[in-house]
């Protein structure tokens, strides 16, 4: 994999473009049919694997599941590098602008199935709109959706308080981690994270996954780690221009166990000024107050914003990486 090679201008475009076709093709048509959803093909390798792995001793585990996690990573790198070199060798000649914009597309179209910004804003706001205009079970029900934790007994603070860490945890997890990889290795990059996040939600736990998993876990917390903290600092906004509010941000990010996740959690707790946590495991901005009944709106407004803040800045980035010196 060719991670940031000069290309001729306008070529060193292509990937900038890419992004923004890809963030419109979501925004206009969400995610792609299952049939054709790299991630659902994905999910189905980890899923046929990982029966496996359970069965054998601590030692097997952890190296089967780390030559199984590299295993599908390879065919995903391989498969994107193919793709993108397909598109490099059709752009020849550099100048015909008519083929770049062809290229961009095509590469646009292969990218959108690698994040996902629709779906989960769409997913957050149909919790919000389960608990009023149906009911507290409707919107359990929703949320059920998008977390593991037990939704039964969470009254409607506590739903907007769990759908509220969803979001942001996701905001980097399935939008600005695969666009930052992007933005810096291409379709590859793009598609190994990817891999890596879905292997981390299927075989990341402790327990019975505790050996199995353990390779995916450190691998996605390895490749998630800038991007979660360049989500939550884009989360913060103008708030990231003081120091004292950087220290915080980093104080409440690192009281849950996650080193990543902690970061957007606590960046939309300390905007909102509220309360977020999960019983027994963390507590953000302990001195905010519980989620009110516009936090979850809000809350999408503040992830809305730190995207738009995050894409120009990621395009731009590609664009100087490629340009030719």
């Amino acid at each position: 994999m060719d991670a940031m090679p000069s290309l001729p201008p306008p070529v060193a475009a292509l990937l900038p473009l890419a992004m923004f076709v890809a963030l419109a093709l979501d925004l206009a048509f969400g995610e792609p049919p299952a049939w054709a959803h790299p991630v659902v093909a994905i999910g189905r390798y980890l899923a046929l694997c990982g029966p496996r792995l359970l069965r054998l001793a601590p030692r097997p585990a952890l190296v089967g599941g780390a030559l199984l996690w590299a295993f599908g990573a390879a065919g995903c790198v391989a498969l994107a590098w193919g793709v993108e070199r397909a598109v490099y060798a059709g752009l020849q000649p550099w100048h015909s602008s008519a083929r770049l914009l062809g290229a961009a597309l095509l590469v646009g179209v292969c990218l959108k199935p690698l994040f996902a910004w629709r779906m989960l804003r769409d997913e957050a706001a149909a919790v919000e709109a389960a608990l009023v205009r149906v009911s507290v079970d409707a919107a359990r029900a929703r949320l059920a959706r998008l977390v593991s934790r037990d939704t039964a007994a969470l009254d409607a603070p506590a739903i907007r308080e769990a759908a509220i860490e969803t979001l942001a945890e996701n905001l980097n997890d399935s939008v600005v981690a695969p666009l930052f990889w992007f933005a810096l290795a291409g379709l590859p990059g793009a598609a190994l994270y990817r891999f890596a996040n879905t292997a981390d939600a299927m075989w990341g736990y402790r327990g019975r996954w505790e050996w199995a998993g353990k390779f995916a876990a450190r691998a996605d917390d390895l490749l998630s780690w800038l991007p979660a903290r360049l989500t939550g600092l884009a989360l913060m906004g103008a708030c990231t221009l003081r120091p004292r509010d950087l220290r915080r941000l980093a104080a409440e990010a690192a009281r849950t166990p996650s080193p990543n996740s902690g970061w957007p959690m606590a960046a939309v707790a300390l905007r909102l000024g509220a309360r977020l946590g999960k019983p027994g495991v963390y507590l953000l901005n302990a001195a905010g107050a519980p989620p009110q009944a516009d936090s979850l709106e809000r809350a999408q407004r503040l992830a809305r914003a730190a995207l738009w803040r995050v894409v120009p800045l990621l395009a731009g980035f590609a664009l100087l990486a490629r340009w030719p010196r």
